[in-house]
């Protein structure tokens, strides 16, 4: 067994594998960039090495300087986690050439599975089942458009390198073809080095499911049984679940039976995910083989009872499977929700920031196995603390939240509660978001496909006109407890003798905590896609522990609890004593104009429309687009002079390693465009100008 192993990785994936190597007795090393010298996987692992700059090409995906912390710490092998250059084969040949143990499949094996066209051309022989496609080498236009028409349309462009959902398009229509295959070809490129695609018809309304196998080197091979991870957006897994729900079993043994024959086809070592899609039919087609320990091996873990880094680790030392097909079997029902800082009410457009407050629920971080993970039944995987940043130059994800049961409603309604009591203030994120995914009908009755969250956007979109603010939250509750969160604010502001002009309440705005007049205030919250106002006139008065919040029309009562102040964020907490949610707990925390609402558990965040911050030219029609987040410049669809339609692709901007096109909020004349490709921009930057007597809605 090793004595030492170096992670090439951050984040969750490189704490995760810490806890498993440190629990095996095995000294870790960390690697870093200079924006991860606070990391906590750098704090955790026994070393640590810095490979230099933020950017991953000069750091993590650097393999001259991951190898090279390795020899000059001693470290035996690397495990890379997923991501950066887990499927990397010149990597998985370097390390054999520095005599380096890499803790994966041969080098072999990942070059074949790294090119899906080759991966199907390889387990085609095997009687392996195949999406209709191209795959062939020729990767010119017109041999590309004329394949297309062969295979019909709508069909899917892949790249035949990476995954993570990037270089992939939908094209429903020839005409469409060019734009996406430029758009896909780039993409691939910027993210896996190679623009090689294929062509794939599109299977309508499909599921899709994946099988674990792991193979050792004593020519051992098993499965580990199936996930769903139907649930996607941006072809990026969300919620991922084991098993998979309404398969027979029947279904199950083909499944397994046809994934360990994939494995067989490459004379596969180590961990390795089996990736298909599943139609209406029940028929299912092989789509790619990932060659690395995937970001949802938690359900996998929590079904079978069994730690798959453990199982990495040590049939790359040589050891054989600890488990025979026969001895491995389903136990209830686990799934996972990926957190990401990100935005949903704006395309899942990623996010940065500080998170000033990270407080999670009760849970076992990182444990495996049947007496750890699942006895809690409830298991977090984060990189996460309160203070520490989401930078602009990674992946957003930030955590996973994973729930076990024996069955799949129980384990489905543990994360929605779960869900709920975890607290991240500062940086937009999907949590809220996530919750309505598991409250979501469709989600929850199983057998979903691919397209829900498109759907459940779409539905959103329709029923965005009467939809009511913070959906299950009464109003009036809501009302009195914002009221109650400004009066708590003001106490904050009085006991400090706030002088600072940046606090929302150091103003003359006309506050009474204790006496009439009411107090009005206007707010902004995010319901559905949409801005929704509302409107509060309350005033607060004080009797002992209890607060009094009234309106002309109503009152109701709150008995105040936990008062802090957690760095820069006030918070209050307490209980409602009257009205629909008597007895329920509440939670609020402000965010600079920010107001986090938590009752029970539902929750919603509020704007303070903070009369210091409107400015001379609000209310007026934008005149330009401006760079929704931080990122590169890597196209221009128009030129200076151009008319220009409501909805017409203006821009590239890729951000966090996804290409992120920008259309026009409006018709106009372009009259100025700042920026051009490959300059590096901050969020806010504007991007186009329009002519400002020419821009209509």
């Amino acid at each position: 067994m090793f004595s030492k192993i170096l992670i090439a990785n951050r984040g969750e994936i490189a704490r995760r594998i810490n806890r498993t190597a440190q629990a095996m007795g095995i000294h870790t090393v960390a690697v870093y960039s200079s924006v991860d010298a606070h990391a906590l996987h750098v704090q955790e692992c026994n070393e640590a090495v810095c490979l230099g700059e933020p950017e991953a090409a000069h750091s993590y995906l650097n393999i001259d300087k991951v190898i090279a912390a390795a020899k000059q710490t001693g470290a035996q092998a690397i495990h890379p986690g997923y991501g950066f250059l887990s499927e990397n084969a010149a990597f998985a040949q370097g390390c054999a050439n520095a005599n380096i143990t890499f803790i994966g499949p041969g080098v072999d094996a990942i070059r074949i599975m790294g090119s899906k066209s080759e991966a199907k051309a390889c387990v085609q022989p095997a009687g392996v089942p195949l999406i209709p496609g191209y795959f062939g080498a020729d990767q010119s236009l017109n041999t590309l458009q004329l394949e297309a028409e062969r295979i019909g349309f709508p069909l899917m462009i892949k790249a035949v390198a990476g995954g993570g959902g990037k270089g992939i398009r939908i094209v429903n229509s020839a005409s469409d073809l060019q734009a996406a295959l430029e758009s896909c070809q780039r993409e691939a490129k910027n993210a896996f080095g190679d623009a090689t695609v294929m062509l794939e018809k599109q299977i309508i309304k499909p599921r899709h499911v994946e099988v674990q196998v792991f193979a050792d080197t004593h020519g051992n091979v098993v499965h580990l049984f199936e996930r769903d991870c139907s649930a996607q957006r941006r072809h990026q897994k969300v919620i991922e679940e084991a098993p998979a729900f309404g398969l027979t079993e029947q279904q199950r043994e083909a499944f397994g039976r046809t994934a360990v024959q994939v494995a067989k086809a490459v004379n596969y070592v180590g961990a390795g995910t089996v990736e298909f899609l599943l139609d209406a039919r029940g028929e299912f087609y092989f789509m790619e083989m990932n060659t690395r320990l995937q970001v949802e091996h938690p359900v996998t873990e929590m079904i079978t009872g069994f730690d798959l880094v453990q199982w990495q680790i040590e049939i790359a030392a040589g050891l054989p499977l600890p488990a025979t097909q026969e001895t491995i079997h389903i136990d209830g029902h686990a799934f996972e929700a990926r957190l990401y800082a990100e935005n949903p009410e704006q395309g899942f457009l990623p996010a940065i920031g500080t998170v000033e407050l990270w407080e999670a629920p009760d849970a076992i971080e990182f444990r495996t196995g049947t007496h750890a993970g699942r006895t809690a039944g409830i298991r977090l995987d984060s990189s996460m603390r309160s203070g520490l940043a989401v930078s602009p130059y990674y992946d957003p994800m930030v955590g996973k939240l994973i729930t076990w049961a024996p069955t799949r409603e129980a384990a489905l309604n543990k994360l929605a509660n779960a869900l709920a009591q975890l607290r991240c203030v500062g940086v937009k994120n999907n949590l809220a978001w996530l919750r309505s995914l598991c409250l979501n009908p469709e989600f929850a009755a199983g057998g979903y496909d691919t397209g829900l969250i498109d759907r459940m956007t779409d539905r959103n979109t329709v029923q965005a006109n009467s939809a009511p603010i913070a959906g299950a939250i009464e109003a009036n509750t809501l009302q009195a407890l914002v009221g109650l969160a400004r009066w708590a604010l003001h106490q904050y502001a009085v006991n400090k003798n706030a002088t600072n002009s940046s606090d929302p309440l150091a103003m003359p705005d006309g506050f009474y905590s204790s006496s009439p007049p009411l107090r009005a205030d206007r707010w902004l919250g995010r319901e559905l896609g949409r801005d929704v106002p509302l409107t509060t006139h309350t005033h607060v008065l004080l009797r002992g522990e209890h607060a009094h919040v009234q309106s002309a029309t109503w009152a109701m009562q709150f008995a105040l609890g936990q008062q802090e102040k957690l760095g820069a964020l006030p918070r209050l907490k307490g209980r409602i004593e009257s009205g629909p949610h008597t007895g329920q707990l509440f939670d609020l925390i402000w965010y600079g104009d920010n107001l986090c609402v938590h009752v029970g558990n539902e929750q919603i965040n509020l704007q303070w429309q903070n009369p210091a911050h409107i400015r001379a030219d609000q209310g007026h029609d934008a005149h330009g687009v401006a760079a929704p987040m931080p990122g590169k410049v890597f196209a221009v669809f128009v030129k200076v002079g151009d008319t220009v339609k409501k909805g017409q692709p203006l821009i590239g901007l890729e951000a966090m390693k996804m290409e992120h096109t920008l259309n026009s909020p409006c018709d106009g004349v372009v009259q100025a465009i700042p920026h051009p490709v490959g300059e590096q921009v901050t969020e806010g930057t504007e991007l186009i100008h329009f002519l400002e007597d020419d821009v209509s809605k």
